[in-house]
């Protein structure tokens, strides 16, 4: 095997392999990365708001719908959209298998030209506070390009492996692979964001809730002492000595 992975299809002379052919982009699999659950403010809305502009920008080609995630799942079946499966209860324990069944299947898809490419909508973390919604190609895959190096490095860069398998046995291995560990990125960068979603949105419920005891606390501070006050004057009035 190679010792620099990385350079791998960059020293391949012409890499064939199904998951980089190109085809013109008639027919399109969307895969949506939602949560599986409420309760994290505009999470799920903002990642629907962002496919439903991949729709409206694709108007007129044929367009498939991978849902990963019971909210997604449940606001495209209303929309009566065309499902090519669908994978819920996989986000709250992002499991490497999980991502390997999706790949497969999107493989599956891709390789026996049901569709001509492959996009993912989904919501990449950055910070808590500056979530980026995102929709990327994931397969034909781009060529990987060689890489700049420094001219300290030249020599060592050059250097040419030798592969103990042929192109095609590496090919056939790595790629997938790669299609799986792409997935399973996206899936923890979605968890990751719907987790920081949830957390803004329940420490701003927190704040709202906190606001709105100390109004009606002072509200009935306000009541009690009023009636305090009128028991009080009607207590004294009715003690008066009449004239």
């Amino acid at each position: 095997m190679a010792r620099v992975l990385r350079s791998t299809i960059g020293r391949i002379e012409n890499p064939v392999h199904p998951l980089f052919e190109r085809r013109p982009e008639e027919k399109l699999l969307l895969i949506v990365v939602t949560g599986e659950r409420g309760l994290c403010g505009a999470f799920n809305a903002n990642v629907l708001h962002k496919a439903a502009e991949f729709y409206r920008e694709h108007e007129g080609k044929e367009i498939l719908t991978l849902p990963v995630g019971k909210k997604g799942r449940d606001s495209l079946r209303k929309q009566e959209r065309q499902f090519a499966g669908e994978y819920i209860s996989v986000l709250a324990r992002v499991e490497y298998e999980d991502a390997r069944r999706i790949a497969t299947r999107v493989i599956e898809l891709y390789t026996g030209k049901r569709v001509d490419a492959v996009y993912i909508v989904f919501s990449e973390f950055k910070n808590v506070l500056a979530p980026r919604l995102a929709v990327e190609k994931l397969i034909p895959i781009e060529s990987i390009e060689s890489e700049e190096v420094p001219a300290a490095e030249a020599s060592t860069a050059q250097v040419d492996y030798i592969y103990e398998q042929p192109a095609e046995y590496l090919l056939d291995r790595l790629l997938p692979r790669y299609v799986e560990t792409q997935v399973f990125r996206f899936m923890l960068e979605s968890s990751a964001a719907e987790h920081a979603a949830r957390m803004a949105a329940m420490e701003a419920a927190t704040k709202n809730a906190g606001d709105v005891i100390q109004q009606l606390t002072l509200h009935m501070n306000k009541v009690r002492q009023a009636a305090i006050t009128k028991e009080i004057i009607e207590v004294v009035s009715g003690a008066a000595p009449r004239s």
